[in-house]
């Protein structure tokens, strides 16, 4: 059983489901990523800004698996955005995983009020370039974000990591970066467990014989999402993982669809403002 592939717009394919790491305690992560790559994850989801990037590293050098059957995405913190700055802090970050390269490379956050995502975008492209990325994109980035990347540099994003989930859908900014050529990819999947308890989910997955997490990311892949759930209960790691096997109607997908009320659970790009450093 393996995750099905999605291939981005530099041709480089990324496992459709990965594993996120967001809020794991550095000193449980290499733990959770192991059991990750035990269940069959190839594809695990990093940042700077989650302080442990490290337990990832020490996952990929402990584990069996040969590099290139791993997908390893980071991202670059808020404060480190700049031309001179991305590229220390990206090498620091190839530091502490351990790699050569790194597979995905993605701008947290625009960070709109300190201007500087088009120059650190550029650097980017330079890294891209010289093959120390084989992909780069960017994360809650809206429309007009998008636009003055398209406007002012060269490589369009392969990846724009947004929060989704059945309550917040965004649908008008997923066809917006869909359109462009940027795969979608879902974080807070499950909407931090929230959407988990509707009537419609519970019911759904009493018919399936599976869980509620599992019908939710069924509804995810079905609709061509890249999804990064996160769990260190080794139970549902795996259980996560097989929904891959999960297979909604279009009658069924459409009754998730309904649960879209608009209700964000995380920052706002627009006017988020943090560096990402430990205060």
């Amino acid at each position: 059983m393996a995750s099905p592939l999605i291939t981005l717009n530099n041709g480089v394919t990324i496992p459709q489901l990965g594993f996120g790491v967001f809020q794991t305690p550095p000193d449980e992560t290499q733990q959770a990523v192991e059991r990750a790559f035990e269940a069959g994850y190839r594809h695990i989801d990093t940042a700077a800004g989650y302080y442990n990037e490290e337990g990832v590293g020490a996952a990929i050098k402990a584990t069996g698996i040969p590099r290139e059957e791993l997908f390893i995405t980071t991202k670059l913190r808020n404060g480190d955005q700049g031309t001179d700055s991305a590229r220390t802090a990206f090498e620091d970050s190839r530091r502490k995983l351990g790699v050569d390269a790194v597979d995905l490379y993605l701008i947290h956050w625009p960070y709109p009020k300190h201007g500087l995502y088009v120059e650190t975008w550029k650097t980017f492209e330079a890294l891209h370039a010289e093959g120390l990325i084989r992909a780069i994109g960017v994360s809650n980035f809206l429309p007009e974000h998008l636009e003055k990347l398209a406007a002012e540099t060269d490589v369009v994003p392969a990846v724009n990591q947004i929060e989704v989930h059945p309550t917040f859908q965004q649908h008008d900014l997923s066809t917006f970066s869909v359109e462009r050529g940027i795969e979608v990819e879902a974080y807070s999947p499950l909407g931090q467990g929230a959407d988990l308890e509707s009537e419609i989910v519970t019911r759904l997955a009493k018919e399936h014989d599976a869980t509620p997490a599992q019908i939710v990311l069924a509804w995810h892949l079905a609709q061509g999402r890249i999804v990064i759930p996160k769990s260190v209960t080794p139970e549902r790691i795996v259980a996560n993982f097989q929904s891959i096997e999960v297979d909604l109607s279009t009658e069924e997908l459409a009754e998730i669809d309904t649960l879209e009320t608009g209700t964000r659970l995380g920052a706002d790009p627009a006017t988020a403002d943090f560096t990402q450093f430990p205060s």
